[in-house]
């Protein structure tokens, strides 16, 4: 059968860290405060020059070198950004043209967290239709750009970054490698407890985030386990069948109750919470690339990954690695 498998992938970081000591230097927080409530211990902060669009390339860069391929075999870019260079164009076009591509589809999507779990499915589709043959999944963030560094209950919890998949079509057996099955959802009901106060059409402005944080954070367990259950039926694969999840890195409390509820050991969570914070559609491919160029997960792994965000946006999807 032919499937969508996984080829590659590569990660890219400011260079500014910033630890939770120094920003309790200028917001009324602490170092204990934040690691108690989220796990996070640091986060990197783009710096001049540096955008969405920049770490976007060098993560797509990262990914290619990892799949032993080039800009030329490749058809398809999906970047997944809630944090884009401009309004328009899509900062997938400048990240086609700083890797010298040309010519194929390149266009970003917008679903905040769960932007890259979108945007994987999305290019699973076009790659499944024949449409693309190889793919750069991307996931960038310049969250640091919509904060309100005055506000300690949100800019604690965000940082920058950029993941990459580099993704393909191949002809596996039934039992072979591939993406075996995703599932998205959403629901506008709840877009009030985790927004942007901003936009070109209603303000303007580029606007803050803005968050209800006990509200996100019980939709987010229940979501979550609800859209990993989706996924292991649909693939009629048992929970405990899982090599590795990959999971959004809002929070370390989230984590661990998503984990009990699907009755799995925080020992098969990949956890980068505590080193990049929440870096949005970023997330999940950072995270992927730390436990893959670290060796933890490997070749022949099963492996679901999962975010929820804003709107509110969630989704799930299992790869055989």
């Amino acid at each position: 059968m032919i499937r969508t498998i996984f080829k590659g992938s590569g990660s890219a970081l400011p260079k500014r860290v910033v630890s939770n000591d120094e920003l309790a230097k200028t917001v009324d927080t602490s170092d204990e405060w934040i690691r108690e409530r989220t796990g996070i211990a640091q986060r990197y902060i783009a710096g001049e020059g540096e955008t969405t669009a920049t770490l976007a390339t060098d993560a797509a860069r990262s990914a290619l070198d990892n799949a032993g391929l080039t800009i030329s075999d490749i058809d398809l870019i999906v970047l997944a950004t809630a944090t884009p260079d401009q309004t328009f164009p899509a900062t997938a076009t400048k990240v086609q043209h700083a890797l010298g591509g040309a010519g194929f589809p390149a266009f970003d999507v917008s679903a905040v967290c769960s932007g890259f779990l979108y945007a994987l499915a999305t290019a699973d589709s076009m790659i499944r239709a024949g449409m693309a043959k190889n793919a750069l999944v991307i996931g960038a963030e310049t969250f640091s750009r919509i904060l309100d560094w005055e506000d300690r209950a949100t800019c604690v919890l965000f940082g920058d970054g950029a993941g990459a998949f580099v993704i393909g079509s191949e002809e596996v057996a039934e039992d072979g490698p591939g993406l075996l099955a995703s599932q998205l959802h959403a629901d506008g009901e709840y877009s009030d407890l985790l927004f942007v106060d901003g936009g070109p059409s209603s303000t303007g402005t580029v606007g803050h985030v803005q968050m209800k944080g006990r509200e996100v954070f019980r939709h987010a367990v229940t979501n979550l386990a609800q859209v990993l259950n989706d996924v292991l039926n649909k693939a009629g694969v048992e929970a405990s069948s899982i090599d590795w999840v990959v999971p959004h890195q809002a929070n370390l409390r989230i984590l661990d109750a998503t984990a009990r509820k699907l009755g799995l050991p925080m020992d098969k969570v990949v956890v980068t919470v505590d080193k990049h914070a929440n870096t949005s559609a970023a997330s999940v491919p950072l995270a992927f690339d730390t436990a893959w160029r670290d060796g933890r997960i490997k070749r022949g792994d099963l492996v679901m990954l999962e975010a929820m965000g804003g709107g509110f946006t969630w989704g799930a999807s299992l790869f055989k690695i």
